[in-house]
């Protein structure tokens, strides 16, 4: 495990315009730098960096982060990962924690897992290329397939030969352990070669790293599977793994979609001919686990099917699965009797293109709707079917406004009422929502169960092989770990006003928090007063610390309180504690609350010779610490005025007209306040 010493180093030494300019053209604009932003596509740059504050930030899209974050966003790393990238290109050199014994055995267990498969893939590789067995079927049968040799390569395509043992030899005499190679399924329980005479296929994680193989037979009249697979183990988990992704994740964000087939050929075929943002799911059912991935990359989806309708109805179950992860999926039925690789090879890139984007590309749910309507006719009974059947894909769509625009079209193509297909949509979504709860207490109790049956012995170890996936106190590589549902990486979740509270004229201070919080955050540390040598952290929250628990934003609060402690402590108040904060909430937050899309403008003395004399917006924080100061004041006044005047409505209206009088007083007392307060921001208020 990294230590935390080596966390600071790294993220004290990279900067944030070197790491980027790896992956993004960048240009000076100010004090900044300028870009196309890698996560979304765009034509007129709104990709900022900031050298000065070490964070970028698209305005665009509303990514941004830390070196280390922009890795994890764009290279898909975990957070060790990129810390380890980051090492490299600085050359630090890490320093490793001491961890427990049992993490250390898993560890050892997952790299010797890894380093046997590579040894295999090499082997079937080298088989492939350098022995006459391997050129004339294995290399034959993919060079039929119209596979470059770069492609072969790059896939790690190979040939396992027809041979009882040679591969288990080969194996043990390089020194490898005999029970890892039945353990991964590469030797049989009696020491045998458990791949034979077949064309092999690597399966990588997320990494690159090899975590599984399959072989496709190539005798044709031997009575066996066409396609074997290894069997699962710590490093892989087939419901966790789509092929192809690790060579397709890039292509796929810059896309912003993922065309889903469902062979390893097609995926092979499509990449070669420069469609790159392609997966498969290896001729199994979806789970949420590869769902899960595919989202990670995109929203949108277009899953390919053969022209075999028996083959279409049943894919079409495991779709709706899709739907209930808010995935935007579109359906495209090729021509009859071909597949992805068949009918690129047919009709070439061009035309396969323009076949896959063009009309044949159809909504899910609507191309499901279509289906089934034309297999119902004018059966009564059957259209009421699918009906239902409809009705149940509608109601896993999380989005109620998708939901509704599929009811309004499903309503004109069926030609029922659109209130009936409403009134069962909602009937639906309610017993599913009921459905996951029951589930998710089932779930709650069993785990409950487990606990107190043993005690916790440690972090199971991750999918793809990395030990471990996050160090302690930092998001996971999860991008909506931490993140309110709803919003994503990036983004800032609205200020929420309750209906009441806007009737009684209460909108609280949520507003005024925020300034607080963002001088903290960008001008914490500086000195606000030099003969009293008090930084601006201390002027604030000074003048704010009994009100600072009334705050009506949780996460303002917490970073005050945070900012309180460490005054306390002595500790300097910095952006970077808040950009590289173990909170991901904060660490958006402050990114957020650090970046402007605006700046000033060079031509103005360059072009016009007009020189501004007004200091940048991060300079001004002691003017502007004090504007903040007294709009909070303002604020906190006007609301103690509104309350005020309540109480004097309330005694006048019961007829307590002594007691009204004491609070007109003090009315006075608070507007005069408010007044003078308003006066000295520039102010006009309303009484």
């Amino acid at each position: 495990m990294i230590s935390e010493k080596t966390v600071q180093e790294i993220l004290e030494t990279a900067k944030i315009e070197e790491v980027i300019q790896d992956y993004v053209s960048l240009k000076r604009r100010g004090v900044n730098m300028i870009g196309l932003c890698p996560f979304h596509n765009e034509k007129t740059p709104s990709f900022t960096v900031s050298p000065a504050k070490n964070i970028y930030k698209c305005f665009g899209c509303g990514k941004g982060g830390n070196p280390v974050q922009f890795l994890m966003e764009h290279e898909q790393f975990t957070f060790p990962e990129a810390l380890r990238h980051l090492a490299g290109k600085y050359g630090i050199e890490i320093e490793e924690t001491e961890v427990s014994p049992e993490e250390r055995l898993k560890q050892q267990q997952a790299d010797s897992l890894f380093l046997v498969n590579q040894f295999a893939k090499d082997f079937y590789q080298n088989q492939l290329f350098e022995t006459d067995m391997g050129k004339s079927i294995g290399l034959s049968y993919f060079k039929e397939r119209g596979f470059r040799e770069e492609t072969i390569k790059k896939f790690g395509l190979g040939y396992a030969p027809d041979s009882k043992d040679q591969f288990t030899l080969t194996a043990v005499n390089a020194s490898y352990n005999l029970e890892l190679l039945k353990k991964l399924g590469l030797s049989t329980q009696y020491g045998g070669d458990f791949f034979r005479n077949r064309v092999m296929f690597t399966i990588h994680n997320l990494s690159g790293k090899v975590v599984a193989l399959a072989g496709r037979i190539m005798a044709k009249d031997v009575k066996a599977p066409k396609y074997i697979n290894s069997p699962e183990t710590e490093i892989y988990h087939k419901s966790n793994v789509l092929y192809g992704a690790y060579f397709a994740k890039t292509a796929i964000r810059k896309q912003d979609e993922c065309i889903l087939v469902e062979g390893y050929t097609d995926v092979i075929s499509l990449h070669q001919a420069g469609i790159e943002n392609v997966v498969a799911s290896s001729g199994t059912s979806l789970t949420v686990e590869q769902i899960r991935l595919i989202k990670r990359y995109s929203p949108n989806v277009k899953i390919l099917f053969d022209g075999d309708n028996a083959g279409i109805k049943a894919a079409l179950r495991g779709v709706d699965m899709l739907l209930e992860q808010d995935l935007n999926i579109r359906v495209v039925i090729l021509p009859e009797g071909e597949d992805p690789d068949s009918y690129l090879k047919k009709a070439g890139t061009t035309a396969f293109l323009d076949y896959i984007n063009g009309p044949e590309a159809k909504d899910f749910i609507l191309f499901k709707a279509d289906l089934l309507l034309k297999e119902a006719g004018n059966d009564p009974i059957k259209r009421a079917g699918l009906i239902k059947e409809i009705v149940h894909s509608i109601a896993r769509v999380p989005d109620p406004l998708k939901r509704s625009l599929f009811v309004k079209e499903c309503s004109r193509l069926f030609e029922v009422d659109e209130n009936l297909l409403i009134n069962e949509t909602n009937k639906t979504v309610s017993s599913q929502m009921k459905r996951r709860q029951q589930e998710r207490e089932l779930d709650r109790r069993r785990e409950q169960r487990q606990a107190d049956r043993q005690a916790p012995t440690g972090t199971p170890p991750p999918d793809d092989g990395s030990f471990p996936t996050m160090e302690p106190g930092f998001p996971s590589e999860d991008p909506g770990y931490g993140y309110e549902e709803g919003f994503g990486m990036g983004e800032e979740p609205p200020v929420f006003i309750p209906e009441q509270k806007r009737k009684e004229g209460i909108v609280g201070d949520e507003f005024q928090e925020k300034d607080i919080v963002r001088l903290l955050i960008s001008s914490g540390g500086e000195i606000f007063d030099k003969e009293e040598n008090i930084t601006v952290a201390e002027y604030l929250l000074h003048n704010i610390e009994d009100v600072i628990d009334e705050f009506d934003n949780q996460l303002y609060k917490l970073i005050a309180h945070e900012c309180q402690e460490m005054l306390a402590k002595n500790k300097p108040i910095t952006s970077q504690v808040f950009i590289n904060h173990e909170n991901p909430k904060i660490q958006v937050l402050s990114v957020n609350l650090m970046s402007s899309p605006y700046e000033f403008s060079e031509n103005w003395g360059n072009r016009f010779e007009i020189f501004l004399n007004q200091k940048q917006p991060d300079a001004n924080f002691i003017e502007e610490s004090s504007k903040v100061l007294m709009h909070f004041r303002l604020r906190k006044i006007t609301r103690i005025c509104e309350k005020n005047r309540k109480k004097i409505k309330e005694l006048s209206d019961s007829g307590q007209h002594d007691e009204s009088v004491k609070y007109l007083h003090v009315q006075l007392k608070l507007d005069k306040i408010r007044t003078e307060l308003a006066k000295s921001l520039g102010i006009v208020v309303v009484k």
